[in-house]
């Protein structure tokens, strides 16, 4: 090919680029594009429902509730639209297809972008994709493309980035922690090493927002940052090679007695089997030979990673959950395969209205079968399935697919027939006294919810899963350590405290945590120091108003002296847990926090004695149990 004949037909590409874009089509071709992005994000949401929901879904009413979303929030003064596309009191259209639903939204779009050329579009079409998600089940939801991002974090458990637990106080970030084997932690970052500046930025006044958008990025990256210490009259520069970060998902694990372990799982993440099984096998290392599970406020996560952990506590061949749809595809039966490695430790669960979906079916598993105790409060009633789809601009939708049974044949699942606000406000309507809310739950299950466990105890179905022993919420309320902890003025006074005192702190401390967790104290002048400081911020003490009944006006709690006074070991207690997690980390703040103030554990480990009466039960029922392959006979 000749040099003219290369060049001819590219110069006159440009030449027809260059007039486009001196008469304004390049905008054009740029609004075009974004068009056809908005349109087949709606097609893909659209076929992504209707060929992957749990229930059969009508899709004239599925376009009909996108079209309310995609007018929701426009400014109609100057818009008609009663007999245009955009009418939405239409109340039948003749759609019986995803092509046709599809040319009657864009017909819609065409004339909203015409009629209005000033919309964003782009935005409209996230609200027509909320509107249809308004007609589905609660749990079915359209995610945008940062939060696909940090819930992709949260569950792969690992993000990439420096490796520091952070917060911003007096507008600098300081370093709470640094992550055990992460970079950071490896070029020395310590918990109060203040972040001056990150490669040619200063960091002073950042968000939260910012910082994570300057500290994270690629593993391999590098980023520069200054750091000031206290006690240290020059700044300090570290060069941070960015790494994958791991997301720990049990938060603790520790001997609670010489025989007693004890392990919190905050949801479940693709690491969380391999951490619990870590945590298993060093808590048998220190004498362990039963297990306090702590599933309170755990939301869920990945089914099998809950279904992995749950099999360790049982015999080959048990069936722990199903799901039903009506896509076979979606359609299992989880069975252990193996022989559990704790199938005969003695074990209590403790659950809350916060354990959902993961956590119901890890204590659905264990209640039918008797093989533990399940304590606490009647949990969330999650019973749905959801598979993520992507979008085609990184934003995502998350579908139910299927609903999963227990052992029993139980749905957990609560009713969501009354709209989603009402499905998320059910927790706040329930019974404060967890006996009554109990009781009242009993008594409105219908006999189709009604269930046996395998030894003939009654369970109940269509509302989570309601405990066999019952613990009443923790009570250890102050008005006081709120003030404080809504101004962030806890992480302050400790942080104020190690900047003077870290030295010899860690020298008296680090190496005797028990000794910590028994003998250390708060002065009384570091009290003073911070009612002081809360005067400063707005804490008003006042005999004038009663002991019982504070009064906030604006930015001020007025509050009795002597509520101070009656509330000063909850402030010490939680300063001293918090202290903990920056000399330590979040486990020993945890151990520190449960043991001054998690009430219900203290009460559940007076119940090893229900433990062993629900292992009699069940074996004594041994030979029913092992005919049990799938489900049992209803109540």
């Amino acid at each position: 090919m000749t040099i003219r004949r290369f060049l001819a037909p590219n110069l006159l590409a440009l030449l027809i680029l260059g007039i486009a874009w001196t008469l304004g089509y390049e905008n054009i071709l740029k609004e075009e594009r974004n068009d056809q992005v908005n349109l087949q994000k709606y097609i893909q949401v659209q076929r992504v429902i209707l060929d992957n929901h749990y229930n059969e879904v009508n899709i004239e009413k599925l376009y009909l509730s996108s079209l309310k979303g995609f007018v929701r929030n426009l400014e109609t003064e100057d818009l008609t639209l009663t007999d245009t596309p955009l009418d939405t009191t239409v109340s039948e259209l003749p759609i019986g297809s995803l092509r046709e639903s599809v040319q009657h939204f864009e017909r819609a779009y065409r004339y909203l972008a015409s009629m209005a050329p000033d919309t964003d579009l782009a935005a409209r079409t996230d609200d027509a994709i909320i509107g249809m998600f308004a007609m589905l089940d609660p749990h079915s939801n359209y995610l945008e493309p940062e939060r696909t991002e940090r819930e992709q974090e949260q569950f792969s458990g690992r993000f990439q980035g420096i490796g520091v637990q952070f917060d911003i106080i007096d507008d600098t970030i300081t370093v709470i922690s640094a992550i055990s084997g992460g970079p950071s932690d490896k070029l020395g970052i310590q918990s109060g090493d203040r972040i001056i500046q990150i490669d040619d930025t200063s960091a002073v006044g950042f968000t939260n927002t910012q910082v994570v958008n300057h500290l994270r990025g690629p593993k391999g990256t590098t980023v520069d940052v200054v750091v000031r210490r206290p006690r240290m009259n020059n700044p300090l520069n570290f060069t941070i090679t960015r790494d994958d970060i791991p997301l720990y998902t049990v938060d603790a694990s520790y001997m609670l007695d010489e025989n007693t372990g004890y392990l919190k799982i905050s949801n479940f993440a693709s690491t969380t089997y391999d951490e619990f099984m870590q945590a298993m096998s060093d808590l048998e290392s220190q004498g362990m030979q039963k297990l306090v599970l702590d599933l309170r406020n755990n939301p869920g996560g990945y089914l099998i990673q809950a279904f992995r952990i749950v099999g360790e506590f049982f015999p080959a061949g048990t069936p722990i959950v199903e799901t039903q749809s009506r896509h076979v595809r979606f359609v299992s039966e989880y069975e252990t395969q193996r022989n559990g490695r704790y199938r005969e430790m003695p074990l209590i669960v403790m659950v809350n209205e916060g354990s959902a979906s993961g956590s119901e079916i890890v204590a659905g598993a264990i209640q039918d079968f008797d093989r533990g105790l399940i304590v606490g409060r009647r949990t969330y009633g999650k019973g749905l399935v959801q598979v993520e789809y992507s979008l085609v601009d990184n934003s995502s939708v998350r579908i139910t697919t299927s609903q999963y049974t227990t052992p029993s044949g139980r749905l957990i699942q609560k009713p969501f027939i009354d709209g989603r606000e009402a499905y998320a406000y059910e927790l706040f309507e329930r019974e404060t006294d967890a006996l009554t809310d109990a009781r009242h739950f009993v008594e409105n299950v219908p006999d189709s919810l009604r269930f046996m466990t395998n030894s003939g105890r009654p369970i109940y179905g269509g509302g989570g899963i309601l405990p066999d022993h019952i613990l009443q919420r923790d009570t250890t309320r102050s008005f006081v350590f709120g003030f404080m902890r809504q101004r962030n003025l806890n992480t302050e006074f400790v942080r104020a405290y190690l900047d003077e005192y870290g030295e010899d702190v860690r020298t008296e401390w680090s190496d005797n945590f028990e000794g910590f967790v028994n003998e250390f104290n708060w002065s009384d002048a570091f009290i003073q120091s911070i009612r002081n400081r809360m005067e400063e911020n707005g804490l008003v003490l006042t005999d004038t108003v009663d002991v019982n009944d504070p009064v906030l006006e604006g930015d001020q709690l007025y509050v009795n002296p002597l509520s101070f006074e009656q509330d000063r070991w909850i402030l010490e207690g939680s300063l001293k847990a918090e202290l903990s997690r920056q000399i330590w980390d979040t486990q020993h703040y945890f151990q520190v926090f449960n043991t001054i103030f998690d009430v219900s554990l203290k009460d559940a480990v007076t119940l090893w004695n229900e433990v062993d009466e629900l292992r009699a039960m069940a074996e004594s029922n041994s030979p029913a149990r092992q005919e049990s392959t799938s489900l049992y006979n209803r109540q």
